[in-house]
């Protein structure tokens, strides 16, 4: 058997993993919605839950890894239990990573197109209009966010292609390096800007009055979900540098270096928008607009701002690409698990994969913008987006506690013992009954939470619709948790019909019933026909013994 590529150093391992960890939410989110909660008060509350939710599954994802010497590819085949089929929801992971990928690789491009215009002086000397028309005329041009989005690809899949050492490895080191260097000249020259000191405070001192304003409710669960997502959890992109990973440094203490690394970059991107904007009188935006349409002019009315704002673009285009290359090393290494196949040949195929997935993205702002598949103004981009941030990610954070806790998983002994060997911080015991009990509740939360959120402002009928897809989606990860290896296991729930695909064709029905807008419909409509598919194929191969009888028994569960 070919000997696991290994990382050369324990400084690789953190710097690779932590540039997973930190992408654009933690610049173009995580500042933002750090004032508008109350400043350091939000800071506190989001440290609280980093600790409690990102941590433990950071960690799960480590050990998995680690454990199995496999990427999400193989790993539950290698650790669960004989006669259980976890293996079969490795399949979420490896969908999540190429369709975040499928947009991703766009906005990495756009990061680099704006380090070209901020280097090559023509954003210099434009107004606010003029700004936000450039931003505009890029969008609606497919042909120039083809050619840079393709450019981040064979940047980051030429760097895998190098290998795990001195590829992967080697590079991110630089390229993190010189990300913390950029981080911190930027931030200092933020706190030397006029004004900046009403930036700093509205951005750091604890504002309670903020805090109630919005709803302490509203403030605490921002800060529990942005912790949630921070940490790229919930694909497999961690679980593979895990498996990267000697045994000579326990992971409890591997992970905490990078959590707080993340949270570093988090606090200083802070520092370099909040007291820009304040100095120059910009409210600070979110999202896309506070990146290339709010920054721009910012940078367009500061001494020397063409150099600072190259600077800054590097700074996001080593963010997007240190996240990039992190996620191609993980879908290179499913192939190469999975199919036995060499580095380079995965490599290959998946530039080409990539970049005809990556074109919906593209395309969606342009020549297939009339297609709204998530309601009125949305976008490809934004039902991508959806899969992965709404679903995949907290279904795949869920599944990995659940196989890390559940006894007909890998199990809660054999995930201690991996966690805790070699050197370094310990993990308590006491956190046992935390992560079999409390934390699959608040993943759970979270993730309905999320679809609350999403479709909150929708007619009641578009709420419900959703919602019960979201149950459904959650309900099937929680059915295949706690029967999958069981023989023998009755369950009080009320009567259905006699076969499980009869129940999810009378789901369908029923939200096809009261729901009836066309974008709505688009979007669940091949959503539950592809479930009702799966589950007619999984009845009829690996699924022959699961059975469903009217009084509610299953009898031969595998």
């Amino acid at each position: 058997m070919k000997e696991r590529e290994q990382f050369g150093s324990r400084l690789g391992f953190i710097l690779v993993s932590a540039g997973c960890a930190i992408g654009l939410g933690n610049v173009w989110k995580f500042p933002y919605i750090c004032g508008m909660y109350g400043g350091a008060a939000f800071i506190l509350m989001y440290v609280i839950f980093l600790a409690l939710l990102g941590l433990p599954i950071l960690i799960c994802e480590f050990s998995v890894g680690r454990a199995s010497r496999k990427g999400i590819g193989k790993a539950f085949d290698v650790l669960e239990k004989k006669g259980t089929h976890w293996h079969h929801l490795k399949w979420m992971g490896i969908i999540g990573s190429y369709i975040l990928m499928m947009f991703y690789t766009m906005v990495g491009g756009w990061m680099l197109y704006y380090a070209y215009l901020e280097l090559s002086g023509k954003l210099a000397g434009l107004d606010a209009a003029a700004i936000k028309d450039t931003f505009n005329n890029m969008l609606g041009n497919p042909g120039l966010m083809t050619f840079f989005a393709v450019l981040a690809i064979l940047i980051a899949f030429g760097i895998c292609a190098l290998g795990l050492q001195n590829g992967v490895e080697r590079i991110t080191k630089v390229v993190m390096s010189l990300l913390l260097c950029l981080i911190v000249i930027l931030a200092i020259h933020s706190f030397a800007l006029p004004n900046a000191s009403e930036g700093i405070k509205f951005y750091l001192v604890p504002n309670i009055e903020l805090v109630k304003k919005s709803g302490i409710g509203e403030a605490v669960f921002a800060a529990m979900t942005h912790a949630f997502f921070t940490l790229s959890i919930g694909m497999g992109a961690m679980e593979i540098f895990g498996s990267y990973l000697d045994k000579k440094r326990s992971l409890t203490g591997e992970a905490i270096s990078i959590v707080l690394l993340d949270t570093f970059v988090a606090l200083m991107a802070g520092f370099i928008i909040i007291p820009a904007c304040f100095s120059f009188g910009v409210n600070p935006d979110s999202g896309p607009s506070l990146l290339f349409i709010t920054l721009p002019n910012v940078f367009n009315n500061m001494a020397g701002g063409r150099i600072w704002g190259f600077l800054f673009f590097v700074f996001m285009s080593f963010a997007a690409l240190s996240t990039i290359i992190a996620v191609f090393e993980e879908i290179i290494a499913v192939w190469m698990d999975i199919t036995d196949c060499k580095r380079q040949r995965a490599v290959i195929i998946n530039i080409f994969a990539i970049i005809i997935l990556s074109l919906p993205a593209i395309l969606g702002y342009n020549i297939l913008s009339g297609i709204q598949p998530i309601g009125a103004g949305s976008t490809i981009m934004d039902l991508e987006d959806f899969l992965v941030s709404y679903n995949l990610l907290p279904l795949g954070s869920l599944v990995m506690v659940l196989f890390c806790t559940k006894k007909n998983g890998w199990g809660f002994d054999n995930f201690i013992k991996e966690v805790d060997t070699g050197e370094g911080i310990k993990l308590p015991l006491w956190i046992r009954k935390y992560m079999t009990y409390i934390l699959p509740a608040v993943i759970t939360v979270i993730y309905l939470k999320g679809y609350y959120d999403m479709f909150a402002a929708q007619p009641l009928n578009i709420l419900i619709g959703w919602m019960c897809l979201a149950v459904l989606f959650v309900t099937a990860i929680y059915l295949i948790a706690f029967l999958t290896g069981r023989k023998k296991i009755s369950i009080n729930i009320f009567l259905m019909e006699r076969h499980y695909l009869t129940c999810t064709k009378m789901v369908y029905k029923m939200i096809k019933k009261y729901i009836n807008l066309i974008s709505f419909h688009f979007a669940i409509n091949y959503t539950l026909k592809s479930i009702y598919i799966f589950f007619i194929l999984y009845d009829n191969t690996i699924g022959k013994g699961l059975y469903i009888f009217k009084n509610i028994k299953f009898t031969r569960i595998h």
